[in-house]
This record gives structure tokens, sequence and C-alpha cells, in this order.
């Protein structure tokens, strides 16, 4: 009895030791399985719903809500102007479309800067911001950059022409007029596409109503010329002229007054003799 006792007692120890080692396996699993969730989790980052067009739209469409989907869009990198919901989008009611200004490609969410505002036709007046004026400028192959210009781009003005005041009436010179000026149309169209560029004749700048005053006036003294800014260049430009003399590197002629030297001094006495009166010169003293 002893030895069957014995061996029970051996067998119910291994089967508890066995038991111990069984849940200690399984716990550490489960310890490891946490802290690879735990790991997963901390490289998830944080998304939130935007409004995203469905299909590829181009410029002048109209959407409504049957072009639109919501997608999940990470927070952290979420572009300025996205909408986060229909009531956003169309503040008027879904009933009220707005029109595609930029082209835009399936998934693609929805910015404030690619739509028009609800109920409003594609054209310059969308793109105005407020207080700021379109003024049309004439341009050809020399003037206009080659052709080499869309709308979006930024442009520097050059004025050249002869001036008719002060002292350097006359002369001809070229001066920056204004920089960075916001091209919102190439002639007739102001699409944003990918379209190769054109030669135009006329480009419309989005200027305050005091460059207006200063383009319009440039305009009828002179030549405009276009200089193309580069995409992110956000360098000012300082103020620049140039003139025949410098840009040839004559320096200008200095005419040299020679002061008259001043008559010599002659002191004189006067003497009256009689009738007659005698004049004689005598050393000047100071």
């Amino acid at each position: 009895m002893r030895a069957v006792f014995g061996l029970v007692l051996v067998l119910g120890l291994g089967l508890a030791g066995f038991a111990v080692y069984m849940v200690q396996g399984y716990f550490e699993e489960q310890e490891q399985a946490l802290a690879r969730e735990r790991a997963a989790a901390s490289q998830i980052v944080p998304t939130i719903e935007v409004i995203a067009v469905n299909r590829t739209v181009s410029y002048g469409e109209q959407l409504t809500t049957d072009d639109l989907k919501v997608v999940h869009y990470a927070e952290e990198f979420l572009p300025e102007g996205a909408y986060t919901s229909a009531e956003d989008m169309f503040p008027r009611g879904t009933d009220v479309p707005r029109t595609v200004l930029r082209q835009m490609e399936e998934n693609e969410p929805v910015l404030a800067g690619k739509v028009s505002e609800p109920g409003a036709l594609p054209g310059i007046t969308s793109r105005l911001q407020p207080g700021m004026r379109a003024f049309t400028i004439p341009v050809d192959v020399e003037s206009g950059v080659s052709g080499f210009l869309r709308p979006g781009d930024r442009v520097d003005v050059y004025w050249s022409g002869r001036l008719n005041l002060g002292a350097q009436s006359g002369q001809e010179i070229t001066r920056l007029i204004e920089t960075g000026l916001e091209l919102i149309a190439i002639d007739q169209s102001s699409e944003i596409s990918s379209q190769p560029a054109r030669v135009a004749e006329t480009v419309t700048v989005q200027v305050s109503p005091q460059q207006v005053a200063n383009l319009a006036q440039a305009q009828t003294t002179g030549e405009l010329m276009l200089s193309l800014v580069g995409q992110g260049d956000e360098t000012i430009a300082t103020a620049i002229e140039v003139d025949q003399r410098s840009l040839l590197g004559i320096a200008e002629e200095i005419r040299v007054v020679e002061e008259a030297e001043a008559p010599e001094e002659v002191c004189t006495v006067r003497n009256r003799r009689g009738s007659e009166v005698v004049e004689t010169e005598i050393p000047c003293t100071n």
C-alpha cells in the first residue's frame, strides 16, 4: 500500500508540476501577444473621415453627392481646406452643387481651393480673393515668357520706357514695378490643368486696386514685360532699375565748372583840385 501511495503521490506531483508549467507558458504567450498588440497600436496613425471624389473629375464639372465618398485620411497630414462632412461642403444644401476648378483623381480629398463656392460657375471671379481685382496684360512671345505661362503661376512685371520728368527726362530705363503676381487666366481660360503651355495674347493677374492703377499707368507710358517666378520661390525681389549707361558700364560724365578768378581788388582815393576830381590808386587795407 505504501508503494502504491508513494507512486500516486509522485504521479500527482508530476501532474501538478506539468500543469504549473503549462499555465506559466500560457501566461507568457498572453503577455507576448499583448506586447505585440501594444507595439502595433503604437504604429497606428489616427485618421479622420474626409470627403473625396469617387471618380476622376475634370475642370468645369459640377459636384453632387453622387460624385463623393467618405475616406479615412491621416489626421496629422490632413491638407488645409479639406471637408469632413457633406454639410460642410454644401452649406446651402445638397441641391446647390459646387463646380470643379482643378482636376481631381479618384479617392482624392476635395479641397476648398479646387471647387467653386456653392452655386458659382467656374471663371475668374471664383478665383479672386476678397479685396483683389483682375487686371489683363497684353503679351506676345517675348513679353509673355515664350508661352510658358499657366494659370496659378507667379510673375514679376518690368516696365520699359522713356522718362519725361526731372533731370533724367528723355532717358530710357527698365524698372521692376511688381513682384510675385498670380496669374488667374491665360487668354479666356482660367483652367489649371496639365494641358501644354501655349503662346497667349493676354494674361490676367490678381492684384489690389492700387496695383491696378500702377499697371494701368505703366501700360500707357511704356511696355510691360513678364518674368516667370519659380515654383515655391519665396524670394522677394528688391528694387531693380537699369538704364543704358549702367547696362553698358559707362560711367556718367561729371561736369566740373571752374570757378572764375575773382578780379583783383583796386582801391582808390579821390581828391578834388579845383573843378577837377583826381582818382589815385592806393594800397588796399583789409
